[in-house]
């Protein structure tokens, strides 16, 4: 288990940083290149280990799935009923993501799987995707009648729904969609407000007939589609780290080429902005079906702001960077109405106010957020990062401004979704004059 104490010199971040792949939407190439007819090649993948474990998955289902230099993978797919039995438990590592999406597709094929993952994954609720699905005819079992992985899932014949879903979560509505793909008739899911809307626009480019009304998408199921080139940008959640990092150190200017701009996932640059940060748009343009352009951020001097309810859905990822901001802004920052936080790889709320106030923060803890007050120094302290990237990642950058060494235990999980990441930082401060 790797360590990492920050440096705590204050120096200028200069340079150009291409970031990892999407993780969001390498997912969903995987699995929808598999249930595709023919190939599908996707370029710049995120090499992430969650992403790396969904490749593993698709490969044990029976899809040959060649790489092709660094970032480029050819998928070769085998149709909506193409996919094999596999002869093992497929584990998906911590990737929520990836078990619940797979779980939809899953449970409209004609053989038994298993789903199972790490020991956070584990922990985490999945009776929101498997009480769902059951409703369209899926036979799941697991832990806790469903609630927890592993997820034993019966393949059966599937029957469109109407549903409507208590939360806005990506990952429900993807799976309630990949699972519409292989079912009888239509199936539409209304949610309380749109979650990130990778999943639609995806099957939309691949040809599939998808229909969005308001917060309201809906597939008709049993439709053939084919492969055809995708382009995986640059994580706007990875480089969210960076935004934050040249926002809150004095006389920094970075550049982030390629970055998705998926509108449902902008939220960061939102919140940024509205804290007074200096952030360009440039080059937009669509590629893959997905807004994609470059970014330039400067240093900026930051002020609190009020993040309520319609901003958490696209801001989800991002909590853990966006609390650093906020303790780096003047004033006092309130986030409210983000329980969902409490059930990611950590309960995301409650570490950070605990690691924050280690560093000299004053912050306050509710059950639906935070409040934070910023603009105070920065102190050295010894940081738990509880096996999760962003929390890992997002003590980090509070260690570039810190008046000492921030020691940060169990920094591998960064793995997960960012490899390189402490190098990319580091070359940054080493391009300062």
């Amino acid at each position: 288990m790797s360590a990492w104490s920050t440096t705590a010199a204050l120096k200028p971040l200069r340079g150009t940083v291409h970031v990892a792949g999407d993780k969001s939407i390498t997912h969903r190439a995987l699995i929808l290149g598999a249930l595709a007819n023919g190939e599908t090649t996707v370029s710049g993948y995120c090499l992430g280990e969650d992403c790396l474990n969904t490749l593993r998955v698709v490969r044990a289902l029976g899809v040959q799935v060649e790489e092709v230099g660094d970032t480029n993978l050819k998928v070769f797919g085998k149709g909506l009923w193409g996919l094999t039995e596999p002869s093992t438990v497929l584990d998906c590592g911590n990737s929520g993501t990836g078990l619940r999406l797979l779980a939809g597709v899953l449970a409209g094929q004609d053989f038994f799987s298993v789903l199972t993952g790490d020991t956070s994954l584990r922990n985490r609720p999945m009776g929101r995707v498997a009480n769902p699905l059951r409703t369209m005819g899926a036979s799941i079992a697991g832990r806790m009648a469903g609630e927890y992985a592993p997820l034993a899932i019966s393949g059966q014949r599937l029957t469109g729904v109407d549903y409507h879903s208590p939360v806005a979560s990506a990952q429900v509505k993807s799976a309630m969609l990949l699972a519409g793909l292989l079912a009888e008739g239509t199936t539409c899911v209304t949610e309380p407000m749109q979650s990130r809307d990778h999943t639609e626009r995806m099957l939309q480019y691949l040809g599939v007939d998808v229909e969005v009304e308001g917060t309201a998408v809906s597939v008709t199921g049993r439709g053939a589609f084919t492969g055809k080139p995708l382009s995986v940008p640059g994580d706007l959640s990875a480089a969210a780290f960076f935004l934050v990092a040249a926002s809150i150190v004095p006389d920094s200017e970075v550049f982030l080429p390629n970055i998705g701009m998926n509108p449902a996932r902008t939220g960061i640059l939102e919140v940024l902005t509205n804290m007074g940060a200096d952030i360009q748009i440039m080059n937009l343009q669509v590629v893959s079906g997905e807004p994609v352009a470059d970014l330039v951020v400067k240093s900026a001097s930051l002020h609190g702001v009020e993040i309520g309810a319609e901003l958490v859905p696209k801001t989800i990822d991002e909590f853990p960077i966006l609390c650093v901001a906020a303790a780096a802004a003047t004033g006092e920052t309130r986030i409210t109405d983000a329980q969902e936080l409490r059930v990611k790889e950590t309960d995301r709320i409650r570490a950070m106010a605990i690691e924050l106030s280690k560093i000299g923060i004053p912050i306050e803890e509710n059950q639906g957020g935070l409040n934070i007050t910023g603009g105070l120094s920065f102190r050295g302290a010894e940081c738990r990062s509880y096996g999760d990237h962003r929390v890992a990642m997002s003590l980090a950058v509070a260690g570039l401004r810190a008046d000492s060494a921030i020691h940060i235990d169990d920094t591998d999980c960064i793995e997960t979704s960012f490899p390189g990441f402490k190098d990319k930082l580091l070359d940054l401060l080493t391009n300062s004059p």
